[in-house]
């Protein structure tokens, strides 16, 4: 059907080598998304990514066209991008997919809210990675900058999809997070329809502990709780079997670790962009959680969404059963 992993090609779980032959979803839903692939309807589920031909878009964008569940996937993006949508699509449309792949390109004037209503309606799932890095611009301009970005996309979704799921990967996401949220309410909206993407902070802290032990990643599962980046997350190390066997020191040194994973990225980027490739498979990761939710099956994950699970914080990150019912 397309796929060329070996469960879909009828090849045994073991190879003659004796090494495990997983399926093309596998790294996606192990590894801390717990929980069975969510089966979708009979048409399957539409998801647009807004920001698709972004460092981060792109390999987003393969990966979720990889999902056979996507049975449409919507590249939205300036039309000066490079590539620009239209261009990314047509790439896309040479893989052994099953979806298909539409784009939707817009000039800067251009306002989302005015010019996606195709692009928006029925999705059940939308991702926004558009924006502008930090790149040594302060909390504040960066702020301005990416809440008007956010502000678009989330304005359309609104208009277009207010049923869908809104994940946002863009800075700073604890502040922009509830902002987006505040207007959901406004509009007579979910606000917890809203979330913040935070799942590579997990994606890292169970790589982490996976190299610190050598047990198979697919068996650790750390939650991260707390905001987004920084000081701010917390991973729970006591919580998994595999980290918590680990020494109080090493424990700790790991926390800074997941704490400054996007700095030392950042760092190796010579300061020119942050994570690209692990915050996409991230993504990947949440959608994955959605979707299985979406299909009827409990899938637990971590997010940054408005919740009452601490006293006194409006908006925490927490790991829990993604949709239908959100707790």
């Amino acid at each position: 059907q397309g796929c060329m992993c070996g469960r879909c090609w009828g090849v045994p779980a073991v190879s003659a080598m004796g090494d495990k032959v997983g399926g093309c979803l596998d790294g996606l839903t192990g590894s801390g998304a717990k929980g069975p692939v969510g089966k979708p309807g009979e048409k399957g589920f539409k998801v647009c990514v807004c920001g698709g031909s972004t460092k981060i878009g792109k390999p987003l964008c393969l990966l979720l066209a990889l999902d056979p569940r996507v049975a449409e996937l919507c590249i939205q993006d300036l039309a000066i991008t490079m590539p620009p949508p239209d261009v990314l699509a047509e790439d896309l449309q040479h893989v052994g997919i099953r979806c298909k792949v539409k784009p939707y390109a817009l000039e800067a004037i251009q306002r989302p809210v005015d010019h996606l209503r195709e692009c928006l309606t029925g999705c059940d799932l939308v991702i926004a990675c558009a924006g502008w890095p930090n790149n040594g611009r302060t909390h504040s301009d960066i702020l301005k900058l990416n809440g008007s970005v956010a502000k678009n996309v989330v304005e359309a979704c609104a208009l277009y999809c207010p049923d869908a799921i809104v994940g946002l990967i863009m800075n700073p996401l604890n502040s922009l997070v509830p902002a987006m949220a505040k207007l959901y309410e406004k509009a007579g909206l979910d606000p917890m329809k809203i979330c913040g993407i935070t799942t590579l902070d997990v994606v890292r802290a169970n790589k982490f502990v996976h190299i610190e032990t050598g047990v198979p990643i697919e068996r650790v599962s750390v939650p991260v709780v707390g905001g987004h980046g920084g000081v701010s997350a917390l991973p729970l190390f006591s919580q998994d079997p595999t980290a918590a066997k680990l020494t109080a020191a090493t424990q700790e040194a790991l926390v800074r670790h997941v704490q400054e994973g996007g700095a030392e990225v950042m760092k190796e980027m010579l300061g020119k962009c942050g994570a690209t490739l692990s915050q996409a498979y991230a993504c990947s990761r949440f959608a994955q959680a959605v979707l299985n939710g979406l299909g009827g099956t409990k899938t637990e994950e971590c997010c940054f969404v408005k919740s009452s699970k601490c006293e006194g914080l409006g908006f925490f990150r927490f790991q829990g059963h993604l949709w239908p019912e959100w707790h």
